[in-house]
């Protein structure tokens, strides 16, 4: 499990719906980027959800993070984001549709 940087790519479960990364940590870097904590991938903007229709809305925002923070690793009390981070989107339908990780940003770090 890598530790996501501000390069992380995080998409919703249509694929190309992509979230908007914020980090709140500057302490940390792995290559020069900094390292996301718990809540840097709630509550953020996804652009490109394709999921349109009558009655269907897009992922436009992520939601809580269900599991993915580092039970072990923290940087000044927060969390670590781990490469396994999913989450609900406000897409339609629901409490269904999610966000996960494409790739951690990062190749180097990971927490066994």
């Amino acid at each position: 499990m890598y530790w996501l940087t501000e390069n992380a790519v995080l998409v919703c479960s249509h694929e190309l719906g992509v979230v908007t990364n914020t980090t709140s940590q500057n302490f940390v870097r792995i290559n020069g980027r900094r390292v996301l904590v718990k809540n840097n991938p709630e509550n953020r903007t996804i652009v490109g959800c394709p999921n349109t229709g009558p009655s269907i809305k897009p992922c436009m925002k992520t939601l809580k993070v269900n599991h993915g923070y580092s039970s072990f690793i923290r940087i000044n009390g927060r969390r670590v984001c781990l490469s396994t981070v999913v989450g609900l989107t406000d897409g339609t339908p629901p409490g269904v549709i999610t966000y996960k990780v494409r790739s951690s940003g990062q190749r180097l770090v990971s927490e066994a």
